[in-house]
C-alpha cells in the first residue's frame, strides 16, 4: 500500500518561509515624531530667548537686590516651560518621565528662606540649561525634517526615528527627575506620615489607659471617701468608717501602679538614668525566658535613638514570651560604621514573618521612619533571629557614658508588657 504526503505539509512550509507583511513606513508614530522635530523651531527659539532674556538678565542684576527675586522667578518660569515640554514629549515622542517634586517654598521661614528655596533650585537651573542649548538642535531638526519631507522622503522616517531619539536622550538627561533625590523625598514624606500616626496611636493610648485606668480609680477613691466623710458626720461607728478608709487606701496603691506602669511604658527612669545596659537588662529579666544581654557601647546615643533601641528590644522580648515556645533568647547590642545594630535571637519554633501581625510590621515602620532597618529571619521550626540597624547620634544632653557596660546579662523570670504579635 502506497502512503501518500498531505498536501497541506508544504503549504505551511512555504508559509513560514513568506516575508512578513509590508508595513506603511509613514505610521501615526512616525507622523508624531515629524511633528515633533518640526515643532522644535519655534519651541527652541522661545525657550532660548526666554533664558537670554529672562534669567541671563536677573543673573546680571544680582549686583543689586532686586536680582535676587527676578531671578527667582525666572527659575520658577523655567520650571513651567520644563512641565510643557515634558508633555510634549509625552504626546509625541511616547517619553514618560514623572514630575519632579514642587517647591517646598511654604517650608522655608520667612520671605529670604523661600527666596534661597528657589535660587538653589537644580529642576529650573537643568531646564534652563535644556532651553539654552537647544536652539541649534531645533534648527538643525527643522531644516531637515522639512527638506525630507519634499527631497528625501522615503528615508525620512528613519532620519525621524534617528533625530527623535536624540530628543528622547536630551530630555531624559536634563528633564527628567534626578532619581535618588526624589525617591530620598518620597520616602521622607511616606516617614513623615509614620511618625505623625504613631505619634497620635500612642496619645490615644495614654489618653484611653489614663481614662479607664487610674483616672476610674481616683474617682471611685473621691467617692469612698465622700462616703466615708459622711459617715462620720452622721456619727456612725468607727469599724464602717475604718473600712471604707481602707478600701480607699487599697485604690490609692492601685491607682499609684497604673501610673508608674504608664510612666514606664511611655520612657522608663532606668533608662534615662542608666542607659540601654541596665534597662535592657531589666526588660529580660521580665521575660519568661533565659535571656542573655550584650551591649558593648563606649558612650550612648541620642536619646531619642536609645529610646527607640528600648522599646524595640522590649516589643521583641514580649514576643519571645508569648509565641516563639523557646527556651533561650539573646539580645546584642553594639554600634559600627555610624550605624546602632541590635539583634535579638532566640530558639523557639520560628515562623515570624513580618507581615504575621502588627507587631512586626509596626516595629519595621517605626525603624523606617528614621531611616533605619528592620530584618526578620524566621524559617519555620526555628530558630529567629531579628536584626534592627538605627542611624547613631551622639548624645547632646552631656550624658556620659555611665551604665553602657561592655555586658550586662538578665535571668528568667515572668512579667507582663504592652501586647505584641509576631
Amino acid at each position: 500500500m502506497t502512503a501518500r504526503i498531505p498536501a497541506a505539509e508544504p503549504a505551511a512550509a512555504g508559509a513560514e518561509d513568506r516575508l512578513p507583511p509590508a508595513r506603511f513606513a509613514y505610521d501615526l508614530p512616525t507622523w508624531k515624531e515629524i511633528t515633533h522635530l518640526l515643532v522644535n523651531l519655534p519651541v527652541s527659539l522661545f525657550g532660548f530667548v526666554y533664558v537670554v532674556t529672562v534669567l541671563l538678565t536677573a543673573s546680571a542684576l544680582t549686583l543689586n537686590v532686586i536680582g535676587f527675586p527676578l531671578l527667582a522667578l525666572g527659575l520658577m518660569g523655567s520650571r513651567l516651560l520644563g512641565r510643557l515640554e515634558r508633555a510634549r514629549a509625552r504626546a509625541l515622542l511616547g517619553v514618560r518621565i514623572d514630575e519632579p517634586s514642587p517647591l517646598s517654598l511654604h517650608r522655608a521661614k520667612g520671605l529670604p528662606g523661600r527666596l534661597w528655596t528657589a535660587l538653589k533650585d537644580p529642576v529650573g537651573w537643568r531646564t534652563a540649561l535644556y532651553h539654552f542649548i537647544r536652539l541649534p538642535w531645533g534648527v538643525l531638526t527643522f531644516t531637515v525634517t522639512l527638506t525630507s519631507l519634499f527631497v528625501l522622503w522615503p528615508v525620512l522616517p528613519f532620519l525621524a526615528r534617528g533625530l527623535a531619539n536624540v530628543d528622547r536622550a536630551m530630555v531624559r538627561g536634563l528633564l527628567s527627575p534626578s532619581d535618588e533625590l526624589e525617591r530620598r523625598i518620597a520616602e521622607l514624606e511616606s516617614d513623615r506620615g509614620v511618625v505623625v500616626d504613631t505619634a497620635a496611636a500612642d496619645l490615644r493610648r495614654i489618653e484611653r489607659d489614663l481614662h479607664d485606668g487610674a483616672q476610674a480609680r481616683l474617682v471611685n477613691l473621691a467617692m469612698g471617701l465622700g462616703l466615708a466623710k459622711e459617715k462620720l458626720l452622721e456619727g456612725q461607728s468607727d469599724e464602717n468608717v475604718a473600712a471604707m478608709v481602707e478600701e480607699a487606701h487599697g485604690e490609692v496603691k492601685l491607682a499609684l501602679q497604673e501610673l508608674r506602669d504608664l510612666a514606664r511604658g511611655i520612657h522608663p527612669a532606668v533608662l534615662t538614668d542608666r542607659g540601654l545596659d541596665a534597662a535592657l537588662s531589666a526588660v529580660a529579666s521580665r521575660c519568661t525566658v533565659p535571656v542573655q544581654v550584650t551591649v558593648d557601647l563606649e558612650s550612648r546615643p541620642a536619646a531619642a535613638i536609645e529610646g527607640i533601641a528600648y522599646f524595640t528590644v522590649s516589643e521583641l522580648l514580649q514576643n519571645v514570651s508569648k509565641h516563639s515556645g523557646a527556651r533561650s533568647a539573646s539580645v546584642d547590642v553594639w554600634r559600627t560604621d555610624g550605624r546602632l545594630l541590635i539583634q535579638v535571637s532566640d530558639d523557639g519554633r520560628g515562623g515570624a514573618r513580618l507581615d504575621g501581625g502588627t507587631g512586626m510590621r509596626g516595629l519595621a515602620e517605626r525603624l523606617d521612619a528614621v531611616d533605619g532597618l528592620f530584618v526578620v529571619e524566621s524559617p519555620p521550626g526555628g530558630p529567629t533571629t531579628v536584626t534592627a540597624e538605627l542611624p547613631w547620634r551622639d548624645r547632646t544632653d552631656g550624658t556620659g557614658p555611665g551604665g553602657m557596660g561592655a555586658a550586662g546579662s538578665g535571668a528568667a523570670a515572668s512579667g507582663r508588657g504592652a501586647p505584641g504579635r509576631r
